[in-house]
């Protein structure tokens, strides 16, 4: 299925028990609010959809695989409330991601920025090439990672967690990246990626889905109140970024 926005797409497809979901946006796949609403609208269904045995997300393009917020969108919101609703959708689309009864691998191709490592740390399995930078920019425009925090702090630690968030300027390589958890195999080529991503959804796909639920469950035991817990985080980021202080750091970033 696709779902088309007037910039990006969502497609989804489910082939021998695997459910591919790709995403895209010609921002280097930059996550606006419809882009949000079908990943986690499409996450769902494959979680419920009985051919399914695995999901695996993944973007378009052999660059960035994802740079996290759209700053257009941003710069559009001028209350409260739209900042809310905003900043929910990186919420729905990590507990989309975690109360599904299904494991879920993301293939990283290139470079993740906010939204995307909360992406790369809520799937169960990351598996990145080896130029896959990653970066938590929100605190240098004036926000914070409140939202993909706690699946990001999950996956890597308070320390390493502390540490991308507050140096929030600066790029960590696939290595700081595997080493901290983030990703669970690297490799130096495309090829060698797509050949591990189809190699483990193959395996997934012919294992146990009861076994494979019930582990799934016992993997996020913990995180139950984070239906509540990543709409106050949305709300605390909603608030923020209406400040004058914001809005003239994302404007910055516009320009570069």
């Amino acid at each position: 299925m696709i779902a088309q926005t007037t910039e990006g797409h969502v497609l989804s497809t489910t082939d021998n028990g695997i459910t591919t979901i790709v995403f895209f946006h010609p921002q280097s796949n930059s996550l606006p609010g419809k882009i949000l609403e079908q990943l986690a609208l499409e996450i769902h269904a494959a979680g419920k959809n009985n051919e399914c045995s695995v999901i695996v997300i993944k973007s378009e393009g052999e660059k960035a695989f994802c740079a996290g917020a759209s700053f257009d969108e941003l710069l559009q919101i001028n209350n409260e409330e739209a900042g809310l609703k905003f900043f929910s959708g990186f919420a729905n689309v990590i507990n989309a991601i975690r109360v599904n009864n299904k494991f879920v691998i993301a293939r990283i191709q290139g470079r993740c920025v906010g939204g995307g490592v909360g992406i790369a740390a809520a799937a169960d399995y990351s598996i990145a090439l080896n130029t896959a930078d990653v970066k938590l920019s929100e605190l240098a425009v004036g926000i914070g990672p409140f939202v993909v925090g706690p699946a990001v702090e999950r996956k890597i630690g308070t320390s390493a967690f502390s540490a991308l968030s507050i140096d929030a300027t600066s790029w960590r390589n696939s290595s700081w990246a595997q080493s901290n958890g983030l990703f669970s195999e690297v490799f130096d080529t495309l090829e060698k990626v797509d050949e591990a991503v189809n190699k483990l959804a193959l395996v997934l796909s012919q294992s146990n889905p009861e076994a494979m639920s019930e582990l799934k469950k016992a993997f996020w035991k913990g995180t139950e109140h984070w239906d509540t817990l990543l709409n106050e985080r949305a709300a605390i980021s909603g608030r923020l970024v209406l400040s004058d202080f914001t809005k003239k750091a994302i404007g910055k970033f516009k320009t570069k």
